[in-house]
């Protein structure tokens, strides 16, 4: 394996875990095959503790932040601080340490076994280790290689959601091919990142290739001793490039590395929006170390440069464009598609009426409509034998049948969503008639009140 192979690669695969936890879920099955964990014992402890500082200070990208990173493992272990058996309340202390003293979001302790015993014992690299790589790709395989849910929303709107940015070599593009050709066929376009803790940059720059030109720099990795190293857009793409449509990612704080890597270049490059609240700040190259017993240290060795800023995202994070909570981040994402679509003067009529319903749907959900009791009471009845009843406070489509749909209202004018339909009808009351409509139908059916 070349050496840019190796930077593009293991930049990320610590990164996948924004914290220790998030790589132990990485690879579940893989953790089950360890029976049982022994305690950890004094001594087992010290030589950790003596490993992990040779390590950082022989690999650490940043050597003037050695000596405090020094300092405070060694005042943690002389201060009773990692006084523990079990491995992994230790690897927390530790890496809450070694964070604290570095402020390097990628500088942490996994107690991992199963990687451990992969790597063990062998001078190759992480990223040259058959062993490990498999537990990584196992992973992947059972996440669908992170790609794990898309959406056609309203409006034609299509939805992925990236949990990780796995890349196994011959496989994992051909998911993204899968998952490039079902968002090219959307009006617009969202890309959930919110608690991707990262990944391989092979990844990234895969799926960044698909709004960008063709040999375009997307970033460059810097490494003491080393030649730069380029990332470049790729030529050749199955599924096509996807040029032309309203791009909105969807960032929150739990967002790290790799995953903030995409986030910064659709920002930098302005291929997109950025929605939701400023990412976690690791921009750090890193790599897996073994540590006895049973432990996996991530080091940074080196740091990303981009093209457009000349830096990174290092300790401050990827701001968004448009700031809400993370939890209604998609539905202000699809707000802001639909009215940029809606704004488009040579639309097709058939396409803006889509647009139009489902941008009514999203504005109820951000800014609900409440109606007083009287005012729904008062629009109950029977409209040309459909009737509407007003029980438990609200609205109710009472059918011959003798099942119930509750209305939601949608405006203040009187729309309501039913119940049960996946918003493909509405009922507008207006008091002296009814108004049924729905999503595929030009004009609704009026029933005047009996």
């Amino acid at each position: 394996m070349n050496r840019a192979r190796l930077i593009l690669s293991v930049c990320a695969l610590a990164c996948l875990a924004g914290t220790p936890a998030l790589a132990q879920r990485v690879a579940p099955a893989a953790v089950a095959r360890v029976e049982a964990v022994a305690p950890l014992v004094a001594a087992e402890r010290a030589a950790a503790v003596a490993a992990i500082i040779h390590t950082v200070e022989t690999r650490y990208v940043f050597p003037d932040r050695v000596p405090a990173i020094r300092d405070r493992l060694n005042e943690g272990l002389a201060g009773g601080r990692y006084d523990t058996a079990d491995p992994g309340v230790f690897a927390e202390r530790v890496t809450a340490d070694l964070r604290e003293s570095s402020g390097d979001g990628h500088m942490y302790l996994n107690h991992a076994p199963a990687e451990y015993a992969a790597v063990a014992g062998s001078d190759a690299e992480t990223a040259d280790n058959p062993a490990f790589q498999a537990i990584w790709a196992a992973a992947a395989v059972r996440s669908n290689h992170g790609l794990v849910e898309t959406r056609i929303l309203p409006g034609n709107v299509r939805y992925l959601r990236i949990s990780q940015f796995h890349w196994v070599a011959d496989r994992t593009g051909q998911a993204y091919d899968d998952a490039m050709r079902f968002l090219r066929e959307g009006d617009a376009l969202i890309i959930d990142l919110r608690g991707n803790g990262g990944g391989d940059h092979a990844a990234v720059r895969y799926l960044l290739s698909h709004f960008m030109e063709p040999d375009q720099l997307d970033i460059t990795f810097l490494e003491a001793g080393k030649h730069p190293v380029q990332s470049r857009t790729l030529d050749n793409l199955p599924a096509g490039r996807l040029y032309g449509k309203p791009l909105y990612v969807l960032i929150n704080r739990q967002v790290g590395s790799a995953a903030e890597a995409f986030a910064y270049d659709v920002q930098q490059f302005r291929l997109g929006t950025l929605v939701g609240a400023t990412t976690g700040g690791a921009a750090n190259n890193n790599t897996f170390f073994p540590i006895a017993p049973g432990f996996m240290l991530s080091v940074s060795y080196g740091r990303p440069v981009h093209p457009v800023t000349g830096g990174n995202w290092e300790a401050v994070g990827v701001s968004p464009d448009l700031a809400v909570d993370p939890e209604t981040a998609l539905d202000a994402a699809m707000a802001q598609a639909l009215e940029t679509l809606l704004a488009r003067s040579e639309a097709d009529p058939v396409d803006r009426a889509g647009w139009e319903w489902a941008r009514v749907a999203i504005e109820a959900r951000l800014h609900p409509v409440h109606l007083p009791p009287e005012r729904l009471n008062a629009l109950a009845g029977s409209y040309g034998g459909r009737t509407i009843v007003f029980e438990d406070g609200r609205l109710a489509w009472r059918r011959p049948n003798g099942r119930t749909s509750a209305l939601s209202p949608l405006t203040a004018d009187g729309l309501f969503a039913v119940e049960g339909t996946d918003d493909r009808l509405r009922m507008r009351l207006t008091g002296d008639a009814l108004e049924m409509q729905r999503i595929d139908e030009p004009a609704p059916s009026r029933f005047a009140r009996d």
